[in-house]
């Protein structure tokens, strides 16, 4: 699919590692704000259960980067995602967050970062079929198939909540 919109450097970004990666489906940028999982639903027109939150933590002692990506609506069980590392999680700050990916928060896709990230996957995800993610900047989103965020982010489908 050829995108007939300009976007802004980071949504090509988003854009070309889909096309890389042979994903069928276009960036868009809105008019309204996707910052939040409310919000990216109110402006798509979509469920908050098919956003998908990209949301950083760090490892305490290692600052290992960790991406979960949760539906829209679930909190994050940091004691779980522990579990699964081996070690104490924090929030990454903004800086960290850019650091690593490449992106701002608010806005930060699920692929396509400046390094791998370990990478989580709600299970409340994989039970849709149609899901929306941040594509580079607060009002940039792309539509995928529940299918293919396992295969391009590599990450590991657990209970999140």
């Amino acid at each position: 699919m050829e995108n007939k919109q300009k976007l802004r450097k980071s949504a090509q970004s988003v854009q070309n590692t889909l096309d890389a990666k042979g994903i069928q489906t276009t960036v868009i940028e809105l008019p309204a704000s996707t910052r939040t999982a409310h919000d990216a639903a109110q402006a798509i027109g979509c469920t908050i259960e098919q956003i998908v939150k990209s949301l950083v933590f760090k490892t305490k002692e290692s600052n290992m980067p960790i991406l979960v990506l949760a539906s829209g609506p679930n909190r994050v069980n940091e004691s779980a995602i522990e579990a699964m590392v081996g070690e104490k999680i924090v929030k990454a700050d903004a800086d960290f967050v850019r650091e690593v990916t490449g992106f701002a928060i608010g806005g930060i896709p699920p692929i396509g970062h400046k390094q791998a990230l370990k990478t989580f996957i709600d299970k409340d995800l994989m039970a849709l079929h149609d899901l929306w993610a941040a594509a580079g900047t607060p009002n940039a989103v792309f539509n995928l198939k529940s299918s293919d965020l396992q295969a391009l982010t590599k990450g590991i489908i657990i209970t999140v909540c």
